[in-house]
């Protein structure tokens, strides 16, 4: 009897359903409603934000690439319920699956499908680096930018990366130096980023600029902010004991209180820059000591470029 059940089990469960049709529609309304929630609802709120263009880019790339990639998953999702549901094991059927064969249709949609995605996404971000990169891709380029800002002359910041610190230059006021990062709003922003010891990663985060710092290198990166607010800057590369103290926030300002606060800096710190070496894209590891000397008198700790959180109990 047992036996005899199982084919009627099997058979009722399939019913001559089109179990493919029947995933479709299941499948349709998730994806849609996936794909909505993500560009209308969570996309505003990616990472890294809007603070500048290169980060609005950036929030704009994941939304598109969450976009295409929640369809594929909620297929995958779909099917695998859609199986624990409809084809699991039912009690007392004992009998073999029905054979399965190639399906020539199913495997050349799948082919066409997921190379349509692949494609797009290749022409997708080719396009978003080779033409929207002319406004600054917002990760270091090297000493010959590829992609720059147009229009204007950028502000130039350099960003000296040491063991454990991030500080500023600002040639195009003097060349002071300072550990307080201060952009403007509106302003295209050209960082230069160096290192007088080893390989740091200045990373910017709700600029959207990321860039290597290494000894001897120029590594250019540009940004242009659209908002106030604060700036989380991170060294980004395992660089030493500190590293992971190794953050300080910046912030973006108005234009008129970014003019305000470079010139107050600029002659309060004016004898301090006379004693630093003269600015330079990048600087000969014997001049650390000078420039420590220099931000020593500005009132920081440590010596020959190394500085310490004040909290640490213990000065390697």
């Amino acid at each position: 009897m047992a036996a005899s059940a199982a084919p009627s089990v099997r058979s009722a469960d399939s019913g001559g359903r089109n179990h493919g049709l029947w995933i479709f529609l299941i499948w349709l309304p998730i994806a849609l409603a996936a794909d909505l929630l993500i560009y209308f609802v969570w996309g505003p709120h990616l990472p890294p934000g809007t603070m500048s263009n290169t980060a609005q880019s950036q929030q704009f790339d994941i939304k598109v690439m969450a976009v295409m990639a929640a369809p594929v998953m909620a297929g995958v999702l779909v099917y695998f319920g859609y199986a624990l549901v409809v084809w699991r094991q039912r009690d007392g059927d004992d009998s073999d699956g029905p054979a399965i064969h190639g399906h020539a249709g199913i495997q050349a949609a799948w082919i066409t499908v997921t190379s349509v995605i692949v494609l797009s996404l290749a022409v997708f971000g080719t396009y978003e680096l080779a033409w929207k990169g002319m406004d600054g891709a917002g990760a270091g380029q090297g000493p010959s930018p590829i992609w720059k800002p147009a229009g204007g002359t950028p502000l130039q910041v350099q960003v000296i990366g040491q063991q454990w610190r991030f500080t500023y230059r600002y040639p195009q006021f003097g060349g002071f130096e300072t550990t307080d990062l201060v952009l403007p709003v509106g302003q295209a922003v050209q960082f230069n980023v160096t290192s007088l010891d080893v390989i740091h990663d200045f990373w910017a985060y709700q600029l959207g600029v990321k860039a290597d710092a290494n000894p001897g290198v120029n590594n250019v990166a540009y940004t242009t902010p659209t908002h106030t607010g604060v700036v989380t800057v991170r060294c980004d590369e395992l660089c030493g004991l500190w590293h992971g103290a190794m953050f300080n926030y910046g912030k973006v300002v108005t234009m008129a209180q970014f003019q305000a606060w470079a010139n107050k800096t600029e002659t309060q710190l004016a004898s301090i820059t006379a004693i630093l070496p003269p600015y330079s894209t990048v600087y000969d590891p014997t001049v650390v000591p000078q420039m420590s000397k220099a931000m020593q008198k500005g009132g920081l700790t440590g010596g020959n470029g190394y500085y310490y959180p004040p909290n640490d109990p213990v000065q390697p």
